[in-house]
């Protein structure tokens, strides 16, 4: 039998290239998402499942830089300059109508002062008030305000009217309230009165001694956290060297520690003067007594 010769070619078949599905604009529309899937401009639930792979994760964009108020990412508004201590001050006779820095959108460079949580307030935050009372009611026992004077930091009058009460005058008090019959002809209503100066105090600190009455004669209650009662601050009555327990009288104090002399004479007590030595008073121990409210917030 004649040898058998087999002619075997061991090389792999060529393979055909896999000819891609669908029309011209399918294919096109295949490659244009492939390419917007390498550069991670789709979003991750716009990409089909990825079979036999992982999902391609898309890139994040590079986070923006913030630019708010021309503040280069702080966020904190440029506008912060302002015109310092006594900005707030105004005239007698003031209307109450909150200025740019009664409503405490005024900034103020000053010291610093104010510009971080936890400082003093800056001066223009602060005001002092004092209100002078008539009686009312039976014996003239209940008190009503007849005056309310309310001062900046640097002493200027913001606001100073005389008030009539809702109720009959039964006793003007002069001799401590200065006050008289003529007083009531160019006097306001109570409620006009009231909504001046609510509006005047709103957000600011306010100095005062011995505040609670005048805050219950305007029938009003300021935030604890924005009232100083230089009748309460123990570090004065240490200055004066006046026992801390004991509430000094505001005509006591203004002798011992600023050698002055208020509320002389028989014709009665001035609020302006008074919410100015009041002013003067809290300044005496302002940042050694700031720094303990800060220490101890419960005592504000």
């Amino acid at each position: 039998m004649g040898d058998l010769i087999l002619n075997v070619d061991l090389a792999a078949p060529e393979r055909r290239p896999k000819k891609e599905r669908g029309n011209r604009k399918h294919q096109s529309f295949v490659r244009r998402r492939r390419e917007l899937e390498r550069r991670g401009v789709l979003r991750q639930k716009q990409l089909p499942p990825n079979r036999g792979g992982p999902r391609r994760t898309p890139a994040k964009p590079p986070p923006s830089c913030p630019k708010e108020n021309g503040s280069a990412g702080t966020g904190v508004p440029s506008n912060t300059k302002g015109k310092g201590r006594g900005a707030a001050g105004g005239t007698p006779e003031s209307t109450g109508a909150p200025s740019a820095l009664q409503n405490g959108r005024a900034k103020t460079k000053g010291r610093g002062r104010g510009a971080v949580a936890g400082a003093p307030p800056a001066p223009t935050k602060l005001l002092a008030m004092d209100c002078e009372m008539v009686g009312t009611g039976p014996g003239g026992r209940t008190s009503a305000l007849a005056r309310c004077s309310i001062v900046s930091y640097d002493g200027d009058v913001v606001y100073d009217r005389y008030v009539r009460p809702e109720a009959p005058i039964v006793d003007y008090r002069t001799r401590w309230s200065g006050i008289r019959r003529q007083h009531m002809d160019k006097a306001v209503p109570f409620h006009q009165a009231q909504r001046q100066v609510l509006r005047i105090l709103a957000g600011k600190v306010v100095v005062g001694h011995a505040i609670h009455n005048d805050f219950k004669a305007l029938r009003y209650s300021h935030p604890k956290a924005l009232t100083r009662d230089t009748a309460r601050i123990p570090l004065l009555n240490r200055r004066g060297g006046f026992p801390e327990n004991v509430a000094v009288s505001l005509k006591r104090l203004t002798k011992a520690l600023l050698n002055q002399d208020i509320q002389v004479g028989t014709s009665g007590h001035s609020s302006v003067e008074d919410a100015r030595a009041t002013m003067e008073l809290y300044k005496v121990v302002e940042e050694e007594w700031e720094q303990h409210l800060r220490q101890n917030p419960e005592q504000e």
